[in-house]
Formats: structure tokens, C-alpha cells, sequence
């Protein structure tokens, strides 16, 4: 599974750890930036990271910043995203089997990389359920309906 992941400098170190930690489990990972601790704004790098959600070429993403708040703000004004801030597995469960998100944010001033883990690793590997309920409900979110 290819996953595009993008931060700001708060999100910055997080993003390292995810990014080798995906990797060693075998995704692939499309790192849209930063690259530094160097203050910069979290749009930028949220709305690339989705876009390549949105476009297709990636399957999901993973955006982080200091709160997770800014980046799920950006990630989820991309046409098609459904990205959620996650700060517990249980979350990230339900996210993925009842709203089908492709994309996940993170607050790295509130949470550490083994609960990060936790939650990446539920939120990639948790597939949707494809309840009707829950499908219908994406399409009103969608305005399909």
C-alpha cells in the first residue's frame, strides 16, 4: 500500500518515525514535506499529502501536526477526503469501518510515537465495513444524496 504522509515542523519529528516505522513494515511512502523543524505552514504540506489521496496515486494518508487539528481542517476541504484526527486506536478503528477515511491526522504534542504506532497501524489495516448504513451516510457526506 502506497501512503502519502506530510506534516509542518511541529509534526516534524513524528512524521520520521512513522515514515521508518511504515516503511520497515513494508508500505511504500510518498513524503510530501517538511523536511525540517524549521517553521513553516501546515496547509501546504496537508493539502499535497491529500491530493495524492485524492488523485488516486496513493491509498491513504497520514498527516501530523502539533494538535492533528490544522491538518484534518486542510486534508478534509480536498474534494473526496475523509480524513480523521485520531488519538486512539479505538478511533481509528471506527473511522475506517464506519466513515471509510482514507486519510488520518495525528497531534504530535499529544500523542507519543508508540500510541502513534498503535493508531497507524489500526487505522491502515482496519478495512471498511461496508454496512449500508454506513455507506449511505458516506454518500450524504459526498452529497450524493
Amino acid at each position: 500500500m502506497k501512503i502519502s504522509i506530510g506534516c509542518d515542523h511541529g509534526g516534524y519529528a513524528l512524521k520520521e518515525h512513522l515514515k521508518k516505522y511504515l516503511t520497515e513494515k513494508g508500505y511504500e511512502i510518498q513524503d510530501v514535506g517538511t523536511y525540517s523543524e524549521d517553521s513553516c505552514d501546515y496547509p501546504k504540506f496537508a493539502y499535497a499529502a491529500a491530493r495524492l489521496v485524492e488523485k488516486g496515486e496513493c491509498e491513504k494518508g497520514i498527516v501530523v501536526c502539533t494538535t492533528g487539528i490544522g491538518v484534518s481542517i486542510c486534508a478534509n476541504k480536498v474534494q473526496g477526503i475523509r480524513c480523521a484526527l485520531c488519538a486512539d486506536p479505538l478511533s481509528a478503528k471506527l473511522t475506517r469501518l464506519h466513515n471509510d477515511a482514507n486519510m488520518l491526522a495525528l497531534g504530535a504534542g499529544i500523542i507519543g510515537t508508540n500510541l502513534a504506532e498503535s493508531i497507524a497501524d489500526t487505522f491502515l489495516e482496519t478495512e471498511f465495513s461496508g454496512a449500508q448504513r454506513h455507506a449511505r451516510r458516506i454518500r450524504q457526506i459526498e452529497n450524493q444524496d
